[in-house]
C-alpha cells in the first residue's frame, strides 16, 4: 500500500533493510525557512554532517504528487528554487497527493512519513508550538499533536521565542510527551540556550536517550519525544536583541493581519532583517548541531 504513494531512494531502502541508522530531515526549512541559495547550502551541509557522524540522511518532501524519502540533488534544488511549494502539514497531505502537486513537509508530516517507512529519528531546527494569545485564537501547531501520536524522536533547539513556550510545554505534558534536555536542564529557545523554563529530564549521553526511546516504544507508550539540544554557546544570540526583534515583528504581523501558517515565515523574515542576518547565521548553526546529535542518537538506537 505504501508504494502507491511513496518513493524511497535506493540508499534509504537499503539502509532500512539492513537496519542501519537513518536520520530524517524536513523540507519546509528549505522552501520556507531560508532564502535561496542559503537554503540549498544549509540542506546539503546538514546531510553531510549526518554522514560524517556515521548515519544516513533522508530528506523528505512531496514532489509532483509523490512522497519522496531521500531526495536527489536535482529534487533538492527544485525545492530550494521554486517559490510555489506549498507548506504541507498533516491536513494537507491527501489533497497535495491527489492534486499531484508539491509540498514541503513540516515537523508534523516529516514525523508522520518517517514513522510510516520505519525511520525513528528526525532532526529539525525548532518544533512548532502554542502561539501567543492561543487562548483566544486557538493557534496551536499540529506538530504537538503529532508528537503525542507518532513514534519518532525529534531533535530540536526547542521552540522559537515567537511562541508561548510555557503553554507549549504544558500542552506537551498533557499529551504525555517527554521533553528531555541533552546535557542541559534548561529548555532552549532556539536562538538562545535558555528560555526561563526547565526540561522534564536532563540526559547526558546518546545511549541513554536511545535506551529511553526503545523502552517507551517497547511498552507501547505511543508518541514521540522532544530531545532539546541547545544552540552552541558561541552561536547564541544576545537575549535582549532577539527578544526586541521578535516583539517588533509580532506587532507588525498583528498590524497587517497576518495569521495562521503565514505568521511564522513572516516573523522569521522580519527578525532576519532586524538583526541584519545574525538570526539566519544562528539558525544554520543550531541545525548543524542538531544534525550531529541526531545522527549519534540514531547510531545508538540501532546498535
Amino acid at each position: 500500500m505504501i508504494n502507491k504513494y511513496v518513493d524511497i531512494s535506493e540508499e534509504i531502502q537499503k539502509a532500512l533493510d539492513e537496519n542501519k541508522p537513518i536520520v530524517a530531515l524536513e523540507s519546509t526549512i528549505i522552501s520556507h525557512g531560508m532564502s535561496y541559495p542559503e537554503n540549498i547550502i544549509s540542506a546539503k551541509k546538514s546531510e553531510e554532517i549526518i554522514r560524517e557522524e556515521g548515519a544516513i540522511p533522508a530528506t523528505i518532501a512531496i514532489i509532483k504528487g509523490r512522497i519522496k524519502v531521500g531526495v536527489t540533488e536535482e529534487e533538492l534544488n527544485y525545492l530550494g528554487e521554486n517559490k510555489n511549494i506549498r507548506k504541507a502539514s498533516r491536513r494537507d497531505m491527501a489533497l497535495i497527493l491527489a492534486k499531484e502537486t508539491d509540498g514541503a513537509t513540516t515537523v508534523a508530516t516529516t514525523m508522520l512519513i518517517s514513522n510510516l517507512v520505519g525511520i525513528k529519528i528526525f532532526v529539525t531546527g525548532g518544533i512548532g508550538g502554542v502561539h501567543r494569545n492561543a487562548q483566544t485564537t486557538f493557534d496551536i501547531s499540529a506538530d504537538l499533536m503529532e508528537l503525542a501520536n507518532t513514534n519518532v524522536g525529534v531533535v530540536c533547539a526547542g521552540v522559537k521565542s515567537i511562541l508561548d513556550i510555557g503553554l507549549t510545554l504544558e500542552y506537551l505534558e498533557t499529551q504525555g510527551v517527554p521533553v528531555i534536555g541533552y546535557q542541559t536542564t534548561d529548555f532552549p529557545a532556539f536562538y538562545t540556550r535558555k528560555s526561563g523554563f526547565k526540561v522534564d529530564y536532563k540526559v547526558d549521553s546518546y545511549e541513554e536517550i536511545a535506551k529511553a526511546l526503545r523502552i517507551k516504544w517497547d511498552l507501547n507508550l505511543k508518541g514521540g519525544m522532544v530531545i532539546a539540544n541547545p544552540i552552541p554557546e558561541k552561536y547564541e544570540m544576545d537575549h535582549d536583541l532577539i527578544t526586541t526583534a521578535i516583539n517588533d515583528a509580532i506587532r507588525e504581523a498583528e498590524k497587517n493581519g497576518i495569521r495562521g501558517k503565514e505568521i511564522t515565515p513572516f516573523i522569521l523574515a522580519k527578525v532576519h532583517s532586524i538583526t541584519e542576518g545574525k538570526s539566519l547565521y544562528s539558525n544554520k548553526e543550531l541545525v548543524y548541531n542538531n544534525a550531529k546529535v541526531g545522527a549519534n542518537i540514531a547510531k545508538a538506537l540501532f546498535k
